[in-house]
């Protein structure tokens, strides 16, 4: 089978097209033909060695796939046949990946692949942070940085579904108008010199309850100054490159919470199938309509990874096998 590898160098111009062995499947696990395969922004910090998992090299990146089941493993209860969608740890980025049992998602009938590929990681995530990590409801009001990414997109729409009043920012008219037709209510601009005060505007003048900070550095300062009154800053991401460094008095004057957005297969499991659950019924009610840049095939994986490295895809990216 044809597969990505990242080999001795880190980065994007370590990586090698290679024809290798196809891997088989243990117990608990599945092989799928991948029809579909998400870029993430993680997969760039692990090909350049800056994510906090390592695999050795050379490895196969690739977190996010969406195909049919070819062969199931002892103990699996997805059987050869099936369409899923599922995140895995490293791998995708192949004809074939394993990935385990337990974090299959079964597609439903009306979603084709490149859409499910969307699904296990930032809607997942979308979901954990408005219904576990925080408690999104009607009328709450939220803002979502960088709302034209994946995440971004994911955040607008499961916020929307859960009835808040959603605040994006996005710079330039074409996103601006994404973010619109994504439904958000209001729009700022990242660069407008008066951020801060047409967040508060857009938001009564009362300030942000929920804030979704998928980008870090100086946007997390701006996060700080719009948050309302025991507001909750969610930490979800590090797409500027800057891990932000948080001044506690800025939440104490507040009363305000800052919360990691993270989940685990293992440690989180009842949480991550609820999660998962609420994912597919707003799938299925119509309130998630993953938004998904096909440009680029599988071969084109370097080609992809620098235009997600310049921020110049929409929604979420993902290439066809």
């Amino acid at each position: 089978m044809k597969a990505w590898r990242s080999g001795g160098a880190p980065g994007i111009d370590g990586l090698e097209l290679a024809e290798i062995a196809p891997p088989f499947p243990g117990p608990g696990e599945l092989l799928v033909r991948v029809e579909a395969a998400s870029v993430n922004f993680s997969d760039l910090l692990m090909i350049g060695d800056r994510y906090q998992v390592r695999p050795e090299r050379p490895f196969i990146p690739g977190q996010e796939v969406a195909g049919v089941v070819e062969a199931a493993g002892p103990g699996a209860a997805i059987r050869p046949g099936e369409r899923i969608a599922s995140k895995l740890t490293w791998g995708g980025f192949a004809e074939l990946a394993v990935v385990r049992d337990d974090m299959a998602i079964r597609l439903p009938d009306a979603l084709g692949f490149a859409d499910g590929a969307a699904l296990p990681v930032v809607y997942t995530t979308a979901v954990v942070a408005l219904t576990e990590t925080a408690s999104v409801g009607a009328g709450d009001r939220v803002l979502v940085f960088a709302a034209t990414g994946g995440m971004g997109v994911a955040a607008i729409q499961v916020a929307k579904a859960l009835g808040a009043r959603v605040v994006a920012v996005a710079t330039g008219p074409e996103k601006a108008a994404v973010a619109r037709a994504e439904g958000a209510d209001a729009v700022i601009p990242s660069d407008a010199k008066d951020f801060v005060d047409r967040v508060m505007e857009a938001t009564d003048g009362q300030g942000a309850g929920i804030v979704v900070d998928t980008v870090g550095g100086a946007a997390t300062a701006r996060a700080l100054d719009c948050l309302a009154w025991r507001g909750e800053l969610l930490v979800a991401g590090f797409l500027s490159g800057e891990v932000a460094k948080i001044p506690a008095h800025r939440l104490l004057l507040k009363g305000a919470a800052a919360k990691g957005v993270y989940w685990d297969h293992d440690r989180d499991r009842a949480l991550v199938e609820r999660a998962v659950g609420r994912v597919l019924e707003m799938v299925e009610s119509g309130a998630i309509r993953p938004r998904v840049d096909t440009r680029y095939r599988l071969a084109d994986l370097p080609r992809a990874l620098r235009a997600l490295e310049r921020r110049e895809t929409i929604g979420k990216l993902v290439l066809a096998t």
